[in-house]
């Protein structure tokens, strides 16, 4: 969550006045951190509430993700829900750009998950998993392999040269990775760090930032959350973490065998990901207020970890 774009308090008074019925504006504040949107919280006299600003993405891209996130809210999932205007739409336009109201959730992240945490985090994303599968939109994951591909070619230019043969080095195994995976696929949250998962005591309250998401190899997902809540301070896998966290994901949707194969290369695929966009935004930076630029060296040293060994995907009638 980042801000690029500040909407004055009159307008956005104005904005919920004529198109939404919560309630009178009684204040709003900017929302600090991430890279994407511009993105605040919202208090009425009704409720609150959380606004978003698109900045980058395509309008016409946008309903994707809103009519997912009410989707998984429908199935009982902690999402926030998006807030149709008096039109009946979730999406609307505000300060040139376009915009969303959703539910503001409870809870706080957790900077330091435990096995617990990890375990239930586990559980929820195989349940995302499996609501997911009566998603009947398709987008695709706006983050895969193709864009991997066209961010490294932007990058090569500003990388040192040890840099620059890595990641040269990784494209060539993911696309034979690639070519010989045939993995579950479905809508994937894309971007579920400790920061966008918000808990009540022992219990997940919320589960945000859906606009990394996509239809995609679930093992992907898997990968990307395992990358970050299990991770040590170097860079490798903690474990004690990253087992309960496979387990409890396993009970809910078992691993295949194709997965238990392709787990290597996808964690390797997630850390990729994350360095490259962690590096556009470095190398490549856009102009915004209060924006929160992210460390590309630290996935970098994750990928160069994921190279070494991995601990395996629960074997076929694994169970907590």
């Amino acid at each position: 969550m980042a801000v690029f774009t500040l909407p004055s308090g009159e307008a956005l008074a104005h904005w919920l006045e004529h198109g939404y019925a919560v309630g009178q504006l009684s204040g709003f504040e900017c929302i600090v951190g991430g890279v994407q949107n511009s993105n605040f919280f919202v208090t009425t006299t009704l409720g609150r509430y959380v606004l978003t600003l698109f900045e980058d993405i395509a309008r016409a891209d946008l309903p994707y993700y809103l009519h997912l996130m009410a989707h998984l809210a429908r199935h009982g999932l902690p999402v926030p829900a998006p807030v149709a205007n008096r039109d009946n739409e979730y999406l609307g336009t505000l300060a040139d750009r376009p915009a969303v109201l959703v539910s503001r959730l409870p809870g706080v992240s957790e900077a330091h998950p435990d096995a617990a945490h990890c375990a239930r985090i586990g559980g929820m994303l195989a349940g995302l998993h499996l609501a997911g599968r009566s998603y009947g939109r398709r987008q695709p994951n706006p983050r895969g392999a193709h864009w991997r591909a066209r961010a490294a070619a932007l990058l090569r230019p500003h990388l040192p040269a040890d840099d620059a043969a890595l990641l040269d080095a990784e494209l060539r195994f993911q696309a034979d990775a690639e070519a010989a995976a045939r993995l579950p696929v479905g809508a994937i949250h894309g971007d579920l760090f400790r920061d966008n998962v918000l808990w009540s005591g022992e219990h997940i309250s919320g589960v945000i930032d859906f606009y990394f998401a996509g239809h995609d190899a679930l093992l992907f997902d898997v990968a990307v959350t395992v990358n970050d809540w299990c991770a040590t301070p170097d860079g490798g896998l903690d474990p004690a973490r990253v087992e309960p966290l496979l387990i409890a994901y396993h009970a809910a949707r078992p691993f295949t065998e194709a997965e238990r194969a392709a787990w290597p290369a996808m964690l390797r695929a997630a850390a990729l990901r994350f360095w490259l966009s962690r590096a556009i935004d470095q190398y490549l930076p856009r102009a915004g207020e209060l924006v929160m630029k992210k460390n590309p060296g630290e996935y970098r040293e994750i990928l160069r970890q994921r190279m070494r060994a991995i601990p395996p995907l629960p074997a076929s009638g694994t169970r907590r």
